[in-house]
């Protein structure tokens, strides 16, 4: 997955960790990184619900480390993508993200018929994350 950055190279996107107040490690967060000027920048899809999370956190948040991937699908796939080979990596992308896809609407039938409103409304969030498909492979 790679963008232009604006000195002109190529940013591709690593998995790195955020810190946050000095205490706050979040791990996974997905980042574009240009190896040309080292300019990074959050991925736009996941920006959302990193600002939401560090919110949560308040204003002195206890010494923790967070698996973002937890709570956002687009770090969760991206994480379940660098663990195979590089040479699948483009093509598993797209089938990682139609599977997690039917993953969440069959467990969205499953809330639905348990009446589960909570439920129902975490996978909704998570399907829209996926939704926003501007990531180049």
């Amino acid at each position: 997955m790679q963008k232009r950055c604006s000195c002109g190279g190529q940013m591709t996107v690593k998995l790195r960790t955020v810190l946050f107040s000095g205490k706050v490690e979040i791990d996974n967060v997905p980042i574009f990184c240009c190896a040309a000027c080292s300019q990074s920048e959050v991925l736009a899809e996941v920006k959302p619900d990193l600002t939401q999370l560090i919110e949560g956190l308040g204003d002195e948040p206890d010494k923790q480390t967070i698996a973002f991937e937890a709570c956002n699908e687009w770090a969760n796939l991206l994480l379940a993508v660098e663990a195979k080979p590089k040479s699948a990596e483009a093509r598993s992308v797209e089938q990682m993200l139609e599977q997690r896809v039917n993953q969440l609407l069959d467990l969205y039938l499953l809330a639905q018929s348990l009446s589960d409103e909570a439920w129902m409304e975490e996978l909704e969030r998570r399907l829209a994350q996926l939704s926003k498909r501007t990531i180049h492979t």
